[in-house]
């Protein structure tokens, strides 16, 4: 398996020396999915030029992910839609269930995001207590994706080690589209309509659009059942003046396998956890989010955005016990954005807030089967937060830019737990927590006249708890710090002949870490803080279209992460993210008619499994084949076949404090599978 790795890794030594000669203009010609210049491309759709361009004023990591990189493909989740994103560690555990990190945010966690802020058309989509919840994206509803790394999020406030993804509605100006259909499916029993209309009338537009999709999965105890919907309507007053209405609804419900054992994979990836099957675990959820937001020019100097959204969701989760909860979350969120000239100089700055709150009523039940049996527990959760934020730039030379930043941030967490006649281990508690903070950021970025650019920026992190850390099992609260992290970057991006590139390395030293490990799987993962760690790599994207028609696309992630000094880790290395991971595709396009890509996934380092370091779950290499045909104006079909060789992989971990043999903490990635769709616009 390695040699047919290497073998096409080494496909760019067999270009004839003719293809080496293409002029840049042919380069320009294979649009890059993630990697933002200063240049624009002239075959990116508007929309995601203007992104490109904008993001491309940030001194750090940055990328852009449009519709188009992954449309002719199956992508049912963030981790289909952010593979070749630089420094993005996205890996399917179950269904719907992503483990999403940049540079080590939230690896520690069992389930779902910590450490990473989710945002939808600029608004924010985590909770109030810093919850993270990627399931509830539909990537067919994203017209692109912005990927701010680290630091380089403060324009959406907070200051969060992994940065901001921000996922951004189709409207009926952009989309593209009057009317769109589309079908796809294949291996496990998957099958998923869509359909899709947008347009505009005079001074509205709209987009409406919904998803439905159902599968039984690879493994046993998989099963699926996913409704998404969504309605963006907006309202025109002239150039930068709009108000925009935009509603989303998911029901979701799914099996879950649960890890296995070493010996468990090594014998039948495909079978489930035992207490997974005897106790029918699942996670049903139903939400609905809806938030009104606007951009309006105050002159032509400032311009406002800002937004007031809710959030509702209802959550029934039988896993050790059963979970009932139900939450309701709003905020708001606003910015002044304002361009002119400081001294002579010219410079720009913004300056914005948001607030947030959220209470959840929570119930822990005896799981009987997947029903409810006797209350166990029985607490209300409260929090809320807020962050002033601002960032000014000044263009001290033609190719110079002067970066700082600030944020304060205030996060506020109030619990009450009941006592339950029936559970011996509950009682009346009151109690909060607070955390206030202070984050700066300096940076500089240089553009020469090529619009390549170098940048370096420092910043500061912090992440307060939520409510998952501060109390796992519904009883008692725990007393965990708020983590810290200083993060130093510095990079590179542009384009150089038939080559467009992006390259960063960072460096972070962490204190309070928040760190999980698994108890057994009648037990929720215990968080504690860890003394000091560090965190650092390099995030690496290369393009390169070497012949007409050719393009070879690859990323590099090295993920160097460790404890540093600990009293009882020593130097050892943190577990789950590998240290080497590599992607690439190499696509050959014909006459805009059809395409085929072949493409591998290369997790070239064993991933740890324990805090310890004894036990590690095998590194592995995956080959995967993609096709497409544009058979008509109106009509495209596509082929996506992965994992062609049926390798038996581990695709996640979950961490332990110290490994033994009935560590129930691996997750098998699918086996061999092939899907198909056909999509017809009009």
């Amino acid at each position: 398996m390695k040699s047919v790795l290497l073998a096409a890794c080494a496909l760019s030594a067999l270009v004839p020396a003719a293809a080496l000669a293409e002029t840049p203009e042919d380069a320009e010609a294979a649009v890059s999915s993630v990697i933002v210049t200063a240049r624009r491309n002239a075959e990116d759709p508007s929309v995601v030029a203007d992104a490109r361009k904008r993001l491309s004023e940030t001194p750090g990591a940055v990328s852009v992910i449009s519709q188009e990189a992954y449309a002719s493909r199956q992508a049912l989740a963030l981790d289909d839609m952010l593979r070749d994103a630089p420094g993005v560690y996205a890996q399917r555990k179950w269904g719907g269930d992503v483990r999403i990190s940049i540079r080590g945010s939230g690896i520690g966690n069992a389930s779902h995001n910590r450490g990473l802020l989710l945002a939808q058309d600029g608004v924010p989509l985590n909770e109030a207590d810093g919850y993270g919840d990627s399931q509830i994206a539909d990537p067919l509803n994203t017209r692109y994706a912005e990927v701010y790394r680290g630091g380089n999020a403060l324009r959406f406030g907070g200051a969060l080690l992994g940065g901001a993804i921000n996922m951004v509605t189709p409207t009926g100006k952009d989309a593209g589209f009057n009317a769109r259909l589309r079908v796809d499916g294949g291996s496990f029993g998957l099958i998923r309509e869509h359909a899709a209309i947008a347009g505009q009338s005079g001074d509205w537009d709209l987009y409406a659009a919904a998803t439905n999709q159902t599968s039984q999965g690879w493994r046993s105890q998989s099963q699926q059942n996913i409704q998404f919907a969504t309605l963006n309507l907006g309202r025109s007053f002239g150039q930068d003046r709009e108000v925009r209405f935009i509603l989303n609804g998911s029901n979701i419900a799914q099996e879950i396998p649960g890890a296995l054992t070493l010996a468990q994979f090594q014998a039948n990836p495909r079978q489930s956890a035992a207490a997974s099957l005897a106790n029918d675990q699942a996670r049903n959820q139903r939400g609905l989010r809806g938030s009104l937001r606007t951009t309006w020019r105050l002159d032509e100097h400032t311009v406002f955005q800002g937004a007031v959204y809710a959030v509702w969701k209802d959550l029934e989760h039988p896993i050790f016990q059963v979970i009932d909860q139900q939450s309701r979350n709003y905020g708001a969120f606003g910015r002044l954005d304002w361009d002119g000239e400081v001294g002579g100089l010219k410079a720009d700055a913004y300056l914005g807030a948001w607030y947030r709150q959220g209470d959840l009523d929570s119930a822990f039940y005896t799981n009987v089967r997947g029903g409810r049996g006797a209350l166990q527990s029985l607490s209300l959760q409260n929090a809320k937060a807020a962050d002033v934020f601002g960032e000014g730039r000044l263009f001290v030379t033609d190719h110079v830019i002067l970066v700082g930043g600030l944020t304060w941030g205030r996060a506020e967490r109030d619990y009450q737990s009941f006592k339950v006649p029936a559970a011996a281990s509950t009682f009346n508690l009151t109690a909060d927590k607070d955390y206030e903070w202070v984050s700066p950021r300096v940076g500089v970025l240089w553009q020469g006249d090529d619009g390549s650019q170098l940048f370096a920026n420092v910043t500061r992190s912090v992440e307060p708890p939520n409510f998952s850390s501060l109390s796992p099992s519904n009883v008692g609260f725990a007393p965990i710090q708020a983590q810290e992290a200083w993060t130093a970057e510095a990079g590179a991006r542009g384009h150089r002949g038939t080559f467009t590139y992006d390259l960063t390395a960072y460096r972070a030293k962490l204190k309070n870490e928040l760190l999980q490990f698994a108890v057994d799987s009648q037990h929720p993962a215990a968080t504690f803080n860890a003394d000091d760690t560090i965190h650092q790599g390099v995030e690496a994207a290369l393009d390169w279209a070497f012949a007409p028609r050719w393009r070879l696309r690859q990323t590099y992630t090295l993920s160097d992460f460790r404890f540093d000094g600990d009293a009882q880790y020593g130097d050892n290395r943190l577990p789950i993210v590998p240290k080497h991971f590599y992607r690439a595709e190499l696509r050959y396009d014909a006459a805009a008619r059809w395409f085929l890509a072949p493409s591998v996934e290369w997790s070239a380092s064993d991933q740890w499994i324990d805090y310890k370091n004894t036990r590690t779950a095998p590194s592995y290499a995956i080959l995967n084949l993609n096709a497409g045909w544009k058979a008509t104006d109106k009509v495209s079909l596509f082929l996506d076949a992965r994992n062609l060789t049926d390798e038996a992989y581990v695709s996640n971990v979950q961490a332990a404090t110290t490994w033994t043999a009935a560590t129930a903490a691996v997750w098998p990635g699918d086996g061999r599978s092939v899907f198909g769709g056909v999509t017809v616009s009009f």
